[in-house]
């Protein structure tokens, strides 16, 4: 396929001349774009084909960006970035300096909101639609809403306000039957009803076909079929939630049927109020390894099309996998153990576990804060909940890390997957904050390991400990140590010297412990030798072995893989004033800004976080800190030579 339709397509107004015909053509030559660009890339491929048709459709039926979308995730707008003049750039997708995989607004006035976390859009679009009510503006207000994010209480809230205020907004939810991993809860439940109910079907089906009998009126009537769908609906649905939140209820709606999109959003700004559009599609449409393995493609790393096979092997397993086995290994001899997750059960290893002990698995959806709650009620009663969220997901549940589990000093395990830069994925899913925001909490334990063994082993005194536990880990493959076949229990508050030197005194957390051994074979390049501390546990700090060995040493180093506000290193510098401890200290982590997407190492290697760049930086501070010690030298000998004369 050439892109013949798509190649003249640089905005949203260039859909308008199209007829029906070139449309679905163009469809074809978006979704086959995407396709190939993402199996270069890797990226979010299943989300982005199922909503083509849809996309399409919103765009004909708006005047973006006057008229807004506000994508939930973002993680499904590809077509999107191509429509809106961003089709020439899109072979950069999550590339380094390229375009981002999520909606940003530094890129395009049509993206309107930035996203890449879930359930936000129907409470950003509500604030949007009230603004422009006040200042008099007339456009259109919309919120594209998937079923997964629909399980998330925030998206509920907004529900909730938005059909009290009976604002002017239309929620188009994009039904494709399940998220990342298959959908739970109550609501998909009745989501089914909606979509499978062989009666509503059935009765719609043979009233439209009355209705088409009818002289004259006929064919009007049936463009008007969603007003009678409602009424059907409230015979054979129960509940009519969304009805009963406030909102006029349109759908089913094919989502691949662009027309009917259109019509659906035409329609429903002519009712006016809030509107909830229920368009049916499918995930991964229109690329069958992608429609068989939805979850697969959920997110992906570059991959053959012809076979949807990764291109990429992984020699080493990833803390993900090793953290998923070494669960499973620990369940079987521990019965309180129970694993809890928030709709990434693939995505944080927990996919095995679910088979293996079905009884003890949750999966609660996206609904991080119910997740935490949920866990402190297991912990009352004697089980020890392992709650594995990646690290910025975890964030949307602080308030109840501390009120629910750290103030009443509950059993939880926190398993902090993708702690530090993730990569492609880019500012809204690196773990950056997560020691900032943990540290400062009364009664909870913080563990990095440095490698897969270590991991495995903090993981088993993590489960055998009290109170709450949080271990951070990154995304990734790991060292690729040999795991041993019983795992050990580690020595609470215990530090490992790995090495010992003269010169400097360096001490890592988690991955940054092979970055601190990489940067000593620098250093000893330049005559400078190192001691190197793997940290372990980040609350509490080892403030015996670490009082003891700073300051045999000219300077303490810190390296970290979080920001430097609030992180490990501020912990380090802590404990050396409180033990009246004089020593410089030179700390590495994320700087205090929002870091973009591209390849780990290189972004690393951009912040000046990789071994070469702070071998160089610790050099330049201890030649800094001679020469002023030479300067300070002379001065005294100076004014020991003038005070002899005197006497």
């Amino acid at each position: 396929m050439d892109n013949k339709i798509l190649n003249n397509i640089n905005s949203p107004s260039d859909l308008k001349n199209l007829s029906p015909s070139q449309l679905k053509i163009l469809a074809d030559e978006i979704r086959e774009k995407i396709i190939k660009t993402v199996s270069e890339t890797g990226g979010h491929l299943a989300p982005s084909l199922g909503v083509v048709e849809l996309t399409i459709g919103l765009h004909l039926a708006l005047d973006s960006p006057k008229d807004k979308i506000i994508w939930d995730v973002g993680h499904q707008s590809y077509a999107h970035k191509i429509i809106t003049g961003r089709r020439e750039q899109f072979n950069t997708l999550r590339q380094y300096g390229g375009i981002s995989g999520f909606p940003k607004r530094s890129e395009s006035d049509h993206d309107i909101f930035d996203t890449g976390h879930s359930s936000t859009s129907i409470s950003a679009a509500l604030g949007l639609a009230e603004a422009r009510d006040i200042k008099n503006e007339k456009d259109t207000i919309v919120a594209v809403i998937g079923d997964g994010s629909l399980t998330g209480g925030m998206a509920y809230e907004a529900l909730n306000q938005a059909g009290h205020l009976k604002t002017d907004l239309i929620v188009v939810l994009n039904d494709n039957v399940m998220s990342i991993s298959p959908n739970v809860g109550a609501m998909s439940l009745y989501l089914n009803r909606i979509r499978l109910d062989p009666a509503f079907k059935k009765v719609r089906e043979k009233i439209e076909q009355q209705i088409q009998k009818i002289p004259n009126i006929g064919p009007k009537m049936i463009t008007m079929g969603e007003l009678l769908e409602d009424s059907v609906k409230h015979l054979f649905v129960p509940g009519m939630i969304f009805e009963e939140l406030g909102f006029k209820y349109i759908g089913p709606v094919d989502g691949h049927d662009i027309e009917a999109v259109v019509k659906s959003i035409n329609f429903a700004k002519q009712l006016g109020g809030p509107i909830l559009i229920h368009t049916l599609t499918k995930k991964g449409f229109g690329y069958p390894p992608a429609e068989q393995n939805p979850d697969k493609f959920h997110g992906t790393n570059p991959f053959v099309i012809e076979t949807g096979k990764a291109k990429k092997k992984i020699m080493a397993p990833s803390y993900t996998d090793v953290f998923g086995d070494a669960l499973i290994r620990i369940a079987e001899k521990k019965d309180n153990v129970i694993a809890i997750t928030a709709a990434m059960k693939d995505g944080t290893g927990l996919n095995k576990f679910a088979k293996r002990f079905p009884d003890r698995f949750y999966d609660v959806g996206i609904a991080e804060q119910h997740a935490v709650t949920f866990a402190a009620g297991l912990s009352l009663k004697g089980f020890c909940p392992v709650v594995a969220i990646y690290s910025t997901f975890l964030q949307r549940a602080l308030d109840q890390i501390i009120h629910d589990v750290c103030l009443q000093n509950l059993h939880v395990v926190f398993a902090l997957d993708r702690a530090g830069l993730v990569g492609e994925d880019g500012a809204t899913h690196h773990g950056a904050f997560d020691i900032s925001y943990l540290r400062h909490l009364p009664n909870i334990t913080i563990m990095a390991p440095k490698d897969e063994e270590e991991f495995c082993d903090m993981i088993y005194t993590a489960v055998q400990m009290e109170g709450p536990v949080a271990i951070r880990y990154p995304r990734g493959s790991a060292v690729g140590v040999r795991l041993t076949d019983e795992f050990k229990l580690i020595k609470t508050v215990k530090a490992e010297i790995i090495q010992r030197g003269k010169d400097v005194c360096i001490i890592a957390v988690g991955r940054m412990v092979q970055t601190a051994i990489r940067t000593s074979n620098e250093l000893v390049k330049k005559g400078i030798t190192s001691s190197i501390i793997n940290a372990r546990f980040i609350k509490p700090i080892d403030e015996h072995l670490i009082s003891l060995t700073a300051p045999q040493h000219k300077l303490v180093v810190t390296i970290e893989e979080n920001v430097l506000t609030g992180g490990f290193g501020s912990g380090i510098m802590e404990l050396l004033n409180e033990n009246n401890i004089s020593i410089p200290v030179l700390r590495f982590g994320l700087p205090d800004k929002f870091i973009e997407h591209g390849p780990v190492d290189l972004l690393l290697s951009d912040i000046g976080l990789d071994a070469p760049k702070i071998a160089s930086q610790i050099s330049e501070r201890l030649n800094k800190m001679e020469k002023k010690f030479q300067i300070v030298r002379g001065i005294k000998s100076r004014v020991s030579k003038i005070g002899y004369k005197k006497n």
